[in-house]
């Protein structure tokens, strides 16, 4: 037996800096994320909020977002994770304090679930106490 393969879930950022700017990760995450015995995972609504922000301008996507979305789940191997209906009661039974932002409260409960880390920048996660992230 080996050690434990590393799950990791990226958030949303994480995701586009992954595919964008490489740079904006720590070495450490680089690492992680590039490792042979990772399994990497997106959660189905990040590609919800990279749309929203593609559609509001906020950040630019060439190709459709839709296309850049499947081409970085393919190119890089990561494994989507559907938000089901454990995922959403869980999303909404956060212990703790935990913001209001949903598509977060999405990538956290997942996380939990599946007893993965978050690779993350988002302070509001990184500070909660009831799931395992990194930065």
């Amino acid at each position: 037996m080996g050690h434990a393969t590393m799950n990791v879930l990226l958030d949303t950022c994480a995701i586009v800096w992954c595919v964008s700017d490489p740079d904006r990760l720590s070495e450490a995450v680089r690492d992680v994320v590039t490792a042979a015995d990772s399994s990497v995972f997106v959660s189905a609504i990040s590609c919800a909020e990279i749309a929203c922000l593609a559609e509001k301008g906020r950040i630019e996507m060439v190709p459709h977002w839709r296309t850049w979305f499947d081409n970085a789940i393919a190119e890089n191997g990561w494994s989507v994770l559907d938000i089901d209906l454990e995922t959403v009661q869980e999303a909404f039974s956060l212990p703790g304090d935990f913001h209001r932002d949903p598509a977060d409260r999405f990538i956290v409960a997942a996380a939990r679930l599946h007893r993965m880390s978050i690779v993350t920048a988002d302070r509001k996660i990184l500070d909660y106490p009831h799931v395992h992230s990194l930065a």
